[in-house]
Parts: C-alpha cells; sequence; structure tokens
C-alpha cells in the first residue's frame, strides 16, 4: 500500500518532467532550424590552409628543438611557482576548517538546484527570470542565443553560479593576510575566464554558426593564425591583435610633422613645426612614458593631443624615448633625468631662448615629471613654470591589481629574468597588463582569431599596444623597489638623484592632475593621493573611461566621454567624487584654460620654426629611436 502511495504521489512529478522534456525536444528543434545547413568545404582553400598549418608546425618543431638556447624561453612573468605557491596556503587553509567548505558546496548545490528549477520551467513555456545574469560591462555573452537559447542560457548561467561560488570561496578562506588574499582572487579570476564557454567552439552560438557557415574553415584557418603567433613567438603564444603591416610610423601614425632637434642616449626630443603665426611665449614639454611609446598621443589627426597643442599656439617639444637593449642595462632611473627631462630643458632654451617651460607627464613620465621637480627645488631652479600629470602614481600604497605582482619574490623573479640580457623584454611588461583585462585583451582575440578564423583588422591603438618597449635592468630595478614597493617617493628625501635628497613638499609650481575613473594601470584614488604632496596649488579633473580613452579624449562634435571637476580638494577621492561637477566632452579645452596664464597669457610671439636657433635639425618626426622594435 506504501508503495502505491509513493508510486501516486510520484506521477505529477514524472509527468512535469516528461512535460518538461517534451518542451525541450520542440525548444531544440525550433534552434536546430535556425542553423545553417552544413556546407562542404571548399577544396581549394582547405588544401591551402592545411599546406600552411603544415608548413608551421615543422618550423614550431624546429623552435622547440632549439628552445633551449634561447635564455627567455623559461622566464615569464608572472612566476607560475610563486602562484601555485599562494594556491597550496589555500588549499592548507580550506582543508583545516571543513565545516565552512561543506557549507560553500551546500551553498553551490541549493543555487544549482534552483537554477535546475527556473530551466525547467522555462522549458515548459513559462517565462522566468535568470537565477543569475552577466554584469552590465561583461561582453562575452552579448550574442542574442544565449538569452534566446534555453539550452545556452543554462550553460550561461551554469558557469556564472560556479564562477560566482568558486570566487566567493577564495575570498572567504580564513586565516590569509590580504596580499595573499588578493594574489589568489586575481589568480582566480583568471582561471575562470579562462573556462568560460564562451572561449569553446563547442559552446559558444556564435562559433557554432560560424563552423555551419563555413564548412568548418574557420577552425582550419584559426588553427592556421595560431600556428602563426606560436611560430613569431618563437613557440610562446603572441597574440597578434591588429594588422601590424597596416601602419607605418611617419606615414599614417605619428603623423604631425616636426624634427628631432636632440638626442642622447636614451631620447630624441622633437620640436614640431607651428601651425599659428603666434605662440605662447612659454614652451610646451611633453614626457611621455617610456613602456610605451610616444605616438599615444599622436595616433591620427584628428585625435592627436600634439597636434591639437600645437594648433593652439604652443611650441610642442615631446620626448621620443629609445627602446634600451643590453648596452643600455647600467642607465637607472636617474639617467632617465640626467639625459632626459634635465637634458631636454637644456635644449630647448637653446632652440628658443626661453629656459622657462610647461610641463605634461603621462604615466611614468609624469612620475619621472615630479623627481625632476623635486630635483630643481633642491636646486632651486624655477625653469618647470607648471606640471600636469595624466594618469600619474606619486603615492603607491594604493595600486589596484598591480599589487598582486608586487612582492619581495616576485622581485627576486624579475631580477633574475633580467640578469640574463640586461633588460625586461617588452612583452612581459605588456602581458601583465593584459592580465588586468584579460577578457578584453586575451580572450576576445582567442574566440575572434582561433575560433571565427578572422584575421585581425588594421587598429591603431591595437598597433601602439603592440609596440612594446624593454626596460632597463637598473632603472626597472630602482622604480619596481623605490616606487612599488617600499613607496619612498612620498617620503621627503625617501630617494636621491645624483645624491640629492628629493622632497615632493617642495614643489611650489601649479599642477594639473588628470586621471581616468576606470583606469586598471593607475587606479585614480592612488593618483588622488598624489596630490596631497606637491607645496603648491593642485588642480585635480577625473576624466571617464580608462588609462587611454580617458587622456586621448579630443574636443569632437558628439564627444563620447566627458570629465568631473571640483575646485576643492577633499581628504579622500570618495568625498572629491561626491561634490564634484560632471561635464560633458573632452576635459582638453578645460585643461588649456587652466594652463594659458602659465604659459604666457595668449600666443604673441613669432612662430618658432625647428631649426631657428642654436639646434640644428637631425631627421624628420617621428625620429629614429621611435622605430627600433623588440621582438
Amino acid at each position: 500500500m506504501a508503495d502505491e502511495q509513493s508510486k501516486s504521489a510520484s506521477l505529477p512529478e514524472i509527468n512535469l518532467l516528461e512535460a518538461a522534456l517534451a518542451k525541450s525536444l520542440a525548444n531544440s528543434q525550433a534552434s536546430l532550424k535556425r542553423i545553417p545547413d552544413i556546407k562542404p568545404p571548399d577544396v581549394v582553400r582547405f588544401t591551402r590552409n592545411l599546406s600552411q598549418i603544415i608548413e608551421r608546425s615543422q618550423q614550431l618543431v624546429q623552435r622547440f628543438l632549439q628552445s633551449d638556447t634561447d635564455p627567455d624561453i623559461d622566464f615569464s612573468v608572472p612566476d607560475p611557482s610563486l602562484v601555485g605557491k599562494s594556491f597550496v596556503e589555500m588549499a592548507q587553509r580550506l582543508l583545516a576548517d571543513p565545516n565552512k567548505l561543506m557549507q560553500a558546496q551546500l551553498s553551490f548545490w541549493q543555487d544549482y538546484a534552483s537554477m535546475w528549477q527556473t530551466a525547467t520551467r522555462r522549458m515548459l513555456g513559462e517565462h522566468v527570470d535568470p537565477i543569475i545574469a552577466p554584469d552590465s560591462g561583461d561582453k562575452r555573452f552579448r550574442d542574442s542565443e544565449w538569452a534566446e537559447n534555453a539550452i545556452f542560457d543554462f550553460i550561461k548561467q551554469s558557469y556564472l553560479l560556479a564562477a560566482r561560488h568558486i570566487q566567493k570561496t577564495v575570498k572567504d578562506v580564513d586565516g590569509l593576510d590580504k596580499k595573499t588574499v588578493d594574489k589568489l582572487d586575481f589568480y582566480t579570476r583568471q582561471f575562470v575566464d579562462a573556462l568560460s564557454p564562451t572561449n569553446f567552439a563547442m559552446t559558444n552560438p556564435q562559433v557554432l554558426k560560424a563552423t555551419f557557415e563555413s564548412g568548418g574553415e574557420n577552425l582550419l584557418k584559426g588553427l592556421n593564425n595560431l600556428l602563426e603567433d606560436l611560430n613569431q613567438g618563437k613557440g610562446k603564444l603572441r597574440i597578434k591583435m591588429t594588422d601590424m603591416d597596416a601602419f607605418k610610423l611617419g606615414e599614417n601614425v605619428a603623423v604631425t610633422p616636426g624634427k628631432v632637434i636632440y638626442q642622447t642616449q636614451l631620447m630624441q626630443l622633437i620640436q614640431y613645426n607651428p601651425t599659428t603665426e603666434k605662440v605662447f611665449k612659454h614652451p610646451l614639454l611633453v614626457i611621455p612614458p617610456w613602456i610605451n611609446k610616444f605616438y599615444i598621443l599622436d595616433l591620427r589627426p584628428d585625435n592627436s593631443f600634439i597636434k591639437w597643442a600645437v594648433d593652439q599656439g604652443f611650441t610642442v617639444f615631446v620626448i621620443s624615448w629609445v627602446n634600451p637593449d643590453e648596452h643600455l642595462a647600467e642607465m637607472g632611473f636617474e639617467h632617465y633625468l640626467s639625459e632626459g627631462t634635465l637634458a631636454a630643458l637644456d635644449a630647448i632654451e637653446q632652440a628658443t631662448g626661453e629656459s622657462e617651460v610647461n610641463a605634461v607627464g603621462y604615466c611614468i613620465g609624469g612620475t619621472l615629471l615630479f623627481c625632476t621637480l623635486g630635483y630643481l627645488a633642491a636646486k632651486k631652479d624655477k625653469r618647470i613654470r607648471s606640471a600636469t600629470a595624466f594618469t600619474t602614481m606619486l603615492d603607491f600604497a594604493n595600486v589596484g591589481e598591480l599589487s598582486v605582482f608586487i612582492d619581495e619574490d616576485q622581485f627576486a623573479h624579475i631580477d633574475k629574468g633580467m640578469e640574463r640580457r640586461g633588460f625586461l623584454e617588452g612583452y612581459h611588461m605588456a602581458g601583465v597588463f593584459t592580465l588586468l583585462r584579460a577578457n578584453d585583451l586575451i580572450w576576445s582575440f582567442v574566440i575572434r582569431n582561433y575560433l571565427l578564423g578572422e584575421e585581425p583588422f588594421p587598429f591603431d591603438l591595437l598597433f601602439w599596444n603592440a609596440d612594446s618597449t624593454r626596460m632597463p635592468k637598473a632603472m626597472h630595478t630602482f622604480y619596481l623597489r623605490n616606487m612599488y614597493l617600499d613607496n619612498r617617493l612620498k617620503e621627503p628625501g625617501g630617494v636621491s638623484f645624483m645624491g640629492t635628497p628629493i622632497d615632493l613638499g617642495k614643489i611650489k609650481a601649479p599642477v594639473f592632475f588628470l586621471s581616468a575613473k576606470e583606469d586598471h594601470i593607475a587606479p585614480w584614488v592612488s593618483t588622488y593621493a598624489g596630490t596631497k604632496l606637491p607645496g603648491g596649488p593642485v588642480k585635480f579633473v577625473l576624466g571617464e573611461s580608462g588609462h587611454i580613452a580617458g587622456v586621448i579624449n579630443p574636443p569632437a562634435a558628439k564627444p563620447k566621454y566627458g570629465y568631473w571637476t571640483n575646485e576643492k580638494l577633499a581628504d579622500t577621492p570618495e568625498a572629491w567624487l561626491e561634490g564634484a561637477e560632471r561635464h560633458k566632452g573632452s576635459w582638453w579645452p578645460h585643461w588649456l584654460e587652466w594652463v594659458k596664464p602659465h604659459a604666457g597669457g595668449e600666443p604673441d610671439v613669432p612662430a618658432r620654426v625647428p631649426g631657428d636657433g642654436k639646434l640644428q635639425p637631425l631627421e624628420d618626426a617621428p625620429g629614429s629611436f621611435v622605430k627600433m622594435r623588440s621582438q
């Protein structure tokens, strides 16, 4: 009797399940109707792709057999062994508290059961809200199939649910210091991002559609692209993000006319041709970062900060840093000061007769600018009338996710790697920044290049991003240890250059800080802390977007990004933003009004042409230093 009651009680559940399965089958059949017929591959193209794959595979085998002679082949940033060490420590802590681990597992299964229930209801035709949805900024699931197709929606939610619980479990481990928790959170996210269903052919509806439509040719072309990237990286994957042959310096990027008028072993100084009859009395010196090349400020005429500044009436000088090799291994941070900024100030005076300039520094170029200001202040030298800092950190107490790469073990690993060649290869530094935005800068290209088999399209910004530069060992070691690890620049006398202690508090020149709200390299809350260090008047402006787009935001009819201003410097960045006013459009005109009084008021000096002064042109802009490529 009990068995009969049990069977009777379960009949509604069985009927419900059968109905759900029938509905699911109907939905699947409807979905199949949207899938195009499978086309046979084109024999000629198939043979061509296959021959290229065979050729590149042979080259890769040869590279692999010769890899033991390459001192860089086993070096990477970050060090995998150090990453593994953090996860071992986490596993030990988890096993020490089995009750908490069990609770985490039960919580996951409860959420998973709820998701099954909603999936069943949806298969029956009922409208249900998802248990979990991607973040608003998550671009991975934009294809309509992820929402419209019940199967792909289930795959998506399963992944998002698992990702959330994995990351929560890692964050909630007891007994770990904050540094270790930050590392685990960062590398767990890398792992979770790598396992996204969008990264696999069989679980990506866009890739499946392309495979059916092309008869699988997209996968063959993608394999060919993969082998080509492995070959270019000598066995290591170097994802090709853009068509590197589509751009040529001086022809379609970095085209603002000018001349190289001076150079040292570390830099070339470019003076740009005037476009106005009158110019400001005091020239403008731009100090770009040497982690990348200067032409981020001169990509195209319509978004070139350099051209725009010239058109406003500035006599613009820009430092173009050398791409150092082993011969410059012992060039330290103070050499970038003595043979970079200080040498540029001397050269500008010879070229124009003006000893005082306004200076702009970008990222690490801004850090160097303030080191220069501190050095000049100690010498009672007032040649820099005003300083503008683009996304510049002076107080390195909070460097965001870059902190996961900052500790003694990582430094020892990097030092050992640089010891072999005397420099850090450019792609190692670029790889670190890429990891900070892996979905945008790694996995989106994996999907596009290798799964969809598309060729990278020409994009000047990605061309610049791939044109990486090396870091001399002495400079990079000093910078990482004194700035990032020990945070000594903010302390009076914390660092010294050429025997002179630096105190940023003695800087009296007016300062303009420009930061970006979504900057993942120089977080704006960190750059805001730097406003407390100079001893003169300080203005802070916050742009929208990130490290590049927040700066390269030219005036336009339909501006994409805006900016915030607040005339008062609050105690905290959050309080500053709360009292700030948002403006539409580019911050460039706002900066222009700020800098004009320091530049001489209005352009009223006859335009200066390169070569008019005591320095004769050495070559046309953009010069030869910027054309030195890393491997």
